[in-house]
């Protein structure tokens, strides 16, 4: 994540070694590195869609990839702010505990419990407490 980028970005080498299958966009788009240069590979020609997967968080997206980064993912500004994530940034801990209802999975505290292993745990009751009422 970097709250300086506004857009989300993929390396080009990461998309090739990941085998993503490439859009081409039909105008290309200019862009400037997080340091405020332009990009010394060229303009942004391609978008890739994927899955971004994190902490029980699922989301389908289409990011732009950009060429000569030593980096594989960018998550910027509008994805922090659309997720609102809770971030400790002395620790790098990152909780998706204001996530919007539309991207699926929402982390519900319990009382006396925290993060997702507890949610889990009380998902797995509530389904073998349905198995049981099926028997």
């Amino acid at each position: 994540m970097d709250s300086r980028a506004t857009g989300m970005v993929m390396s080009s080498e990461f998309t090739r070694k990941q085998g993503f299958k490439l859009k081409k966009l039909e105008r290309p788009m200019n862009v400037r590195n997080v340091d405020g240069l332009l990009n010394k590979e060229g303009p942004i020609e391609h978008t890739v869609k994927v899955n971004i997967y994190y902490q029980g968080h699922r989301k389908r997206t289409e990011i732009d990839v950009i060429g000569g980064q030593k980096w594989t993912v960018i998550l910027g500004i509008l994805w922090l702010a659309h997720h609102n994530p809770e971030i400790n940034w002395r620790t790098g801990e990152v909780k998706m505990t204001r996530c919007p209802e539309k991207c699926g999975k929402q982390w519900r505290p319990v009382q006396g419990k925290s993060g997702w292993e507890k949610q889990k745990e009380e998902e797995a009751k509530k389904e073998a407490g349905k198995k049981r009422e099926k028997r």
